[in-house]
């Protein structure tokens, strides 16, 4: 979230610098202010009409002690007035406040200043370059070479078809020596951050409710790269939003017109939904949904409130949807969430080592082949937390030199890449990316994304620290970066360290954690 008194004071300053983002969000700064004077001019009227009754109805009772009945009674009258504006200015209030949350919520980050200007990645400065780049005779990509590799009964020891024929495109199972070597990565990162770094190692949940991605950033603009734990509230949810028909979910509907058929078709067979606005739902949409959806807009409020309860019911317990994560920034970042750290405790390293979770839905036809973009895939995060914007750009240097210690290590070419505001991450003020040398395809590419996010998250997620004791609270300044995917470090091992009859060197950092293994034939 945003400082809603800073927007008011500075617009300028936050349109200027949402405008330099990839979409150009400056314009929705008109916006936040109309709502906000809504919401202000409401709650002043609210406030107005509370001092009115409650003036009124101190006197209510001055007037029955005179026996002035006429009086009393156009008191009482002008009290219950004011409860009517009060319950129409507090809705109002309630109206405009969710609208300016909905909007703050969903916008990105504030690029700083020394963040170079661009839309994409064409606009990224190389800052500095590491290593010299292998020059091989036709280098094999690592797909190639992963499934040229046979383990026990000649199976590939990365083996695509065997994760396809059970968990679809983008997954992966590798065998034998390829999954020693990919355990060694990670247990040679964790090593080399915590022994060396000062990152303390942290097991985490991998599972994680709405509230903790909403902290992070993640939700609500990017609900469709994430991975959803389906369960009864969820889809009850879902039909409700289904059952109000807004415009919006007509157009869900029309998009995911299979998906929105089978959530249907849970509910009823969970529900035991024989008739019903539901059924002639499903109907619609089983034949044909976008030529007669103004069919559906016939639903009754009555359909909804047998799901509004049972909404109620599950929240009323605690039950709320639940999502993998998509990096272990997420649980990381959200241990010091609705927490007051003193300054003594700053600042705080975290280091985990978790599979990742994510559903790639806008990346369509980019890196289909291999395990550059997988819907699951292992990574050693990083996570800092500092003081403040000094403390963190300091921190972000030094958070993406531990990055690169590990690379230098495993002899690994890369150059540091400064992106630019269009290019960032959404909770990002400033990011560096890492890129490996991949022989196949003669570049660089990313490796690790270290990210100063400001008071951004510490914002969403009510973290604050007290600078000295008595002293007013701040919000903390948060850091992430991958301390590095592990995936995609065994893809630049592979390529990089390839022999021409196929197999595999060992870099020399990881033959301990081989147990002496040099060489994968």
């Amino acid at each position: 979230m945003f400082d809603i008194r800073a927007i008011r004071e500075n617009p300028d300053a936050f349109r200027k610098a949402w405008n330099r983002r990839k979409d150009g969000l400056g314009s929705v700064v008109d916006e936040i202010r109309e709502w906000d004077a809504k919401w202000r001019a409401a709650t002043s009227a609210k406030q107005e009409a509370e001092s009115a009754r409650n003036a009124n109805s101190k006197l209510i009772g001055q007037a029955k002690a005179k026996k002035d009945e006429a009086e009393a009674a156009r008191l009482m009258a002008l009290v219950a007035e004011a409860k009517s504006a009060i319950e129409e200015a507090g809705e109002e209030e309630d109206k405009a406040r969710k609208a300016l949350d909905d909007i703050l919520m969903g916008l990105p980050n504030l690029p700083l200043d020394e963040v170079p200007d661009g839309a994409d990645e064409q606009g990224n400065i190389e800052k500095s370059r590491w290593g010299e780049p292998k020059r091989l005779n036709d280098p094999k990509d690592h797909a190639d070479l992963g499934e040229a590799l046979k383990g026990q009964g000649g199976f590939p020891l990365m083996d695509f078809e065997a994760a396809a024929r059970m968990s679809g495109a983008r997954f992966v199972a590798l065998r034998g020596k390829l999954t020693r070597l990919e355990r060694a990565l990670a247990n040679f990162m964790l090593d080399l951050q915590t022994t060396e770094h000062g990152y303390e190692e942290m097991s985490v949940p991998l599972l994680v409710r709405d509230q903790a991605l909403m902290g992070t950033g993640q939700l609500p603009k990017f609900e469709e790269d994430l991975f959803s734990v389906d369960n009864e509230l969820s889809s009850l949810e879902f039909a409700d939003k289904i059952l109000r028909l807004p415009l919006a979910t007509i157009d869900e509907m029309r998009q995911h017109p299979s998906a929105t058929l089978n959530l249907l078709e849970s509910i009823i067979v969970s529900h035991k939904v024989e008739e019903g606005p539901i059924i002639e739902l499903r109907d619609l949409i089983r034949d044909e949904i976008v030529p007669e959806i103004d069919h559906a807009k016939t639903l009754t409020d009555e359909a909804v409130s047998g799901l509004k309860d049972r909404i109620s019911e599950l929240r009323s317990i605690g039950y709320r949807p639940q999502f993998l994560i998509p990096t272990a920034e997420v649980p990381l970042t959200n241990l010091i969430r609705e927490q007051i750290l003193d300054a003594a405790q700053l600042p705080l390293r975290f280091t985990a080592h978790t599979p990742c979770f994510r559903s790639e839905a806008g990346s369509a036809g980019r890196d289909t082949k291999g395990m550059i973009r997988q819907h699951q895939f292992y990574k050693v995060e990083l996570v800092s937390i500092v003081a403040g914007e000094a403390e963190g750009l300091a921190e972000l240097e030094r958070m993406t030199s531990c990055a690169e210690e590990v690379l230098k290590r495993l002899e690994l070419p890369f150059r540091r890449m400064l992106l630019c505001a269009g290019d960032m991450g959404a909770g990002a003020r400033k990011t560096y990316d890492l890129e490996v040398w991949l022989p196949s395809q003669n570049t660089y590419r990313e490796i690790s994304s270290c990210s100063y996010c400001g008071d951004f998250q510490a914002r969403r997620m009510d973290a604050r620290y007290r600078p000295e004791p008595k002293a007013k609270t701040e919000f903390v300044h948060t850091l992430n970066g991958s301390g590095l995917a592990v995936g995609r470090t065994l893809v630049a091992v592979l390529e990089n360290y390839q022999n021409a009859d196929g197999s595999i060197t060992v870099p020399k950092a990881l033959v301990p954690y081989m147990g002496g293994v040099d060489r994968i034939d």
